[in-house]
């Protein structure tokens, strides 16, 4: 067995959902840089236009589509509009999520409705779309990005961790139901990574000291800094790989060691 040829996407395409910027398309480019096509949903024309300038700037072919990955016809018909264009979905990461930062008395069962729409019933409608494709080519690769809130809780963020407990069991379910057709289905659970989205909690204050979550993030994790979009490029690669086709149901938290963790002493 040539063990690096396992690790290459070659011919293979690739869907990552909300791929325009952050942690999906650091995954999509990656997949690009192992050799697979790589196709990306967003929710407008205008970030669309930006994703692929951003991708063109990186040497990156991406194809760029327009869905609401909420919308189970809308999903469907992307996914035969990529099986024309390109070719049938290979690997599938389910990336597209949002968070509310709410308190649980103070949040609305609308609220917390549509945080599980985007993070749990679109994995659901999309890997659905997806898997009739793998079952006929005889193998399929989804990756579902899960969380810490996939094993942990923390305060205002009842629906997030809801949606990613339920994610990390989906997972597990994909596993058992198609196994046998030659689909694994795993997961990823970020640590906290610096994004555009987390800035303002690494801003230094007035005085020069950390902010004060900055502070906590750094000491609660043993590596002792927050984790960059590009580390979880190596563990995405390994999952649509075939160096993974025995590794199943799992979810592989890169999160430089805050769940294995107690904290330091005060």
């Amino acid at each position: 067995m040539d063990i690096l040829k396992s690790f290459s996407l070659e011919g293979k395409v690739a869907l990552i959902t909300g791929a325009s910027h952050g942690i999906g398309m650091a995954i999509a480019n990656a997949f690009a840089a192992a050799g697979a096509t790589v196709c990306f949903n967003c929710s407008s024309e205008s970030s669309k236009v930006r994703a692929l300038e951003a991708y063109k700037a990186n040497g990156v072919d991406a194809h760029g589509y327009v869905c609401d990955v909420c919308d189970e016809e809308a999903v469907k018909a992307l996914v035969a509009q990529i099986k024309e264009e390109v070719g049938i979905i290979d690997i599938l990461v389910n990336n597209a999520g949002i968070i509310k930062r709410i308190p649980m008395l103070d949040m609305s069962a609308e609220d917390f409705r549509k945080v599980i729409d985007v993070d749990l019933n679109a994995p659901f409608i999309v890997s659905k779309a997806v898997i009739p494709g793998m079952i006929e080519k005889g193998h399929g690769k989804i990756i579902n990005i899960c969380s810490m809130m996939s094993e942990l809780g923390r305060e205002t963020v009842s629906a997030y961790a809801a949606a990613k407990g339920g994610l990390k069991m989906l997972t597990r379910n994909i596993c058992s139901e198609y196994g046998e057709y030659n689909i694994q289905c795993n997961g990823i659970g970020p640590g906290y990574i610096a994004t555009s989205q987390t800035a303002p909690l690494r801003e230094r204050q007035p005085d020069g000291s950390r902010h004060p979550f900055d502070q906590f993030i750094i000491a609660k994790t043993p590596a002792a800094r927050w984790g960059e979009a590009e580390d979880l490029m190596g563990p995405a690669v390994f999952l649509a790989s075939d160096a993974s086709n025995f590794v199943n149901g799992h979810v592989l938290y890169v999160d430089g060691g805050i769940l294995a963790y107690i904290g330091k002493q005060p």
